[in-house]
């Protein structure tokens, strides 16, 4: 079973990786984004074949180390293998 992690910066934290890609868009030509922010997603394979055990794991696994709580929030989906 494969569980995602999505990690993104907090609302109100800087984030110089999204604002840089906003400016490099700015400069390819793009004009109508608005605010940027980058994350990243982390792709687990888990044992685990029940969903909510699973759901449950990997999020034990993005409180405890895969994202920062203080400065980022994090969002868990899990998919059947």
């Amino acid at each position: 079973m494969k569980a995602f992690v999505t990690v993104m910066p907090k609302t109100g934290v800087l984030d110089p990786q999204g604002k840089a890609i906003e400016h490099a868009l700015a400069g390819l030509g793009y004009h109508g984004v608005g605010e940027v922010r980058a994350g990243k997603v982390i792709e687990l394979e888990l044992a685990e074949t029940d969903p909510a055990k699973a759901k449950e794991a990997a999020t034990e696994m993005a409180r405890r180390l895969l994202a920062n709580t203080v400065i980022e929030s994090f969002r868990v989906e899990v998919a059947g293998a």
